[in-house]
């Protein structure tokens, strides 16, 4: 089996703000298939809404994003179909309460397609947790399997665009450098992946000319804001989950039904 093959990210003077302000703006970047593009902020800095705008779950208030030539949020469940999150807090965190099995087995069942035989060995592989036995409960795994895995489950998926947020949260500087090129591999076998952190030290050690980053979030200077700035914000500038893509958006557009899987 083999990775597929990556897809080109285009974003254009991308900005998402709210009633409290903006989380990020001016976000303009080309990622071709097969890079990796690091965005680095602090905690609350604006990473995961970053990220989950390219991949199509979360709606942008201006700017142009395009994803393999799909626009969003006009072609946001496409997108979706061809992208995957790795571990992001409150989206997919992982249950310590499952095997390292059982979660391969759920992310197989929540594919859009039958699974491939072999599938999850080749996305464990790819990941580098080819020798972890698969009976290990996550409570069990070290942070650096953790986040692995997270790929790993999203790798399950077979996405053309990979979003990995927070790649050095928790981890040890030897830790990080490890983690870097792990998704260095994906990439290199022709992946797109677009990951945040805030310490970008370590990509030091794999980025090359098909690297791009770390590019600074900026969450200053905010575009005029329109009535659909501010129409959906929770408190202390936190978005509500209506903010997220909803089907409802997006069905009529892409001629779709409304079955769709939980984020990976």
């Amino acid at each position: 089996m083999r990775l597929a093959t990556g897809a080109r990210v285009v974003a254009e003077d991308v900005a998402l703000v709210t009633r409290e302000g903006p989380v990020y703006t001016g976000v303009d970047f080309t990622a071709r298939p097969g890079t990796l593009t690091v965005f680095q902020a602090d905690s609350g800095g604006g990473r995961s809404a970053l990220l989950l705008t390219l991949t199509g779950r979360m709606r942008p208030t201006s700017g142009n994003v395009y994803v393999d030539g799909h626009e969003l949020p006009k072609r946001a469940r496409r997108v979706r179909r061809i992208s995957a999150l790795g571990l992001m807090t409150e989206v997919n965190s992982l249950d310590e309460r499952l095997r390292v099995s059982e979660h391969l087995s759920e992310a197989a069942l929540l594919r859009f397609r039958p699974a491939a035989r072999g599938l999850a060995d080749f996305a464990l592989e790819a990941t580098d947790l080819g020798d972890l036995d698969r009976r290990t409960l996550v409570k069990e795994l070290d942070a650096l399997q953790r986040r692995r895995l997270g790929v790993a489950l999203a790798l399950m998926a077979e996405p053309r665009l990979l979003a990995v947020d927070d790649v050095d949260g928790g981890l040890s500087d030897e830790h990080q450098a490890l983690m870097w090129h792990s998704l260095k591999r994906l990439t290199d076998a022709g992946l797109t992946v677009i990951a945040t952190c805030a310490d970008a030290a370590a990509l030091a050690e794999v980025a090359d000319t098909d690297t791009q980053g770390p590019l600074p979030i900026d969450q200053g200077g905010p575009p005029e804001e329109g009535p659909e700035d501010t129409a959906d914000t929770g408190e202390a500038g936190e978005m509500r989950l209506s903010e997220l893509f909803a089907d409802r958006d997006t069905a009529t557009a892409d001629g779709e039904d409304g079955n769709e899987h939980r984020d990976r």
